[in-house]
């Protein structure tokens, strides 16, 4: 599987580690740290990419997309993309698929260039992530699931970056920087850390994303809270204290909201795949 010049050049690591008739998985280490964008580079193949670490910026179909744990991107063959990455470096899942299994999964019809990852989507990646060593069984699985959460998501929500006023996608960037990077500590507080009216910045979430301020917070911290539980977290009263829930059922309900299942039971799943994840 080949990669552009440009991964010879910004990314640490990348390791495939699974490749199947039709699809591949890798996981990308890139070490780059530059504001500016990278020269043009052309997709070779249809290719969906989630963040697993850190955050980034895309620019393809004349658009710009911020792609971080809570936006993937989807690139198609043929289409010029450049890079900039102004946080420093960042881990990614990439997924490749040849043209006649991406239209399987897929469908005949075109792609958003982005997609919003909700709670399920994220935990449809950690499964995947989880099941690469058994590619033709557990992997093809999970991959489905990947792969038909991502399209549903697409059709049923806005493209992020697409539509609106380009100052209120700005200013939704930025708000979702400042939220991945700490909590600012509500509405408020958060509108007057970025200068901006609390009035438009509600109201450009659901715009830009497709959902509330409020929901996408929330999304990042069932985010955290699964960091913890696929890492050996095992106390929920402490893991809801940290993340800033009012107690533990507050987290429970949360994260079923989002993710579709309980804290405990997301707990004994991650745990499982866990311990089924290959070492490298």
């Amino acid at each position: 599987m080949s990669y552009p010049r440009r991964s010879v050049r910004a990314v640490l690591e990348t390791v495939e580690v699974a490749a199947r008739p039709g699809y591949a998985v890798s996981v990308v280490r890139c070490a780059e740290d530059h504001p500016g964008w990278s020269p043009p580079e052309v997709a070779a193949g249809h290719r969906m990419v989630l963040v697993r670490r850190g955050r980034f910026r895309r620019r393809a179909r004349g658009r710009v997309e911020d792609a971080d744990s809570t936006v993937a991107y989807l690139a198609s063959p043929g289409e010029e993309e450049s890079f900039a990455h102004p946080a420093g470096g960042d881990v990614c899942t990439s997924v490749t698929f040849g043209e006649g299994r991406w239209r399987q999964l897929a469908g005949e019809g075109s792609v958003p260039p982005a997609v919003y990852v909700d709670g399920r989507l994220d935990l449809a990646h950690r499964r995947a992530v989880a099941s690469v060593a058994d590619p033709d069984y557990a992997l093809a699985e999970e991959l489905l699931a990947l792969v038909g959460a991502a399209i549903t998501q697409a059709a049923t929500s806005p493209t992020p970056a697409s539509g609106g006023r380009a100052d209120d996608r700005a200013v939704v960037s930025r708000a979702r920087e400042a939220i991945l990077a700490e909590d600012p500590g509500g509405l408020f507080p958060l509108a007057d850390l970025l200068g901006v009216s609390p009035y438009r910045l509600s109201r450009a979430f659901p715009r830009e994303l497709g959902v509330s301020l409020t929901r996408y917070r929330n999304r990042v911290r069932v985010g955290r809270a699964l960091d913890r539980m696929e890492a050996g977290e095992r106390g929920l009263a402490r893991l809801a204290a940290d993340l800033g829930f009012a107690d533990q059922a507050h987290l429970t309900r949360t994260v079923r909201e989002h993710a579709g299942t309980t804290p405990a039971a997301l707990r004994k799943l991650l745990a499982v795949e866990r311990s089924q994840t290959p070492r490298r």
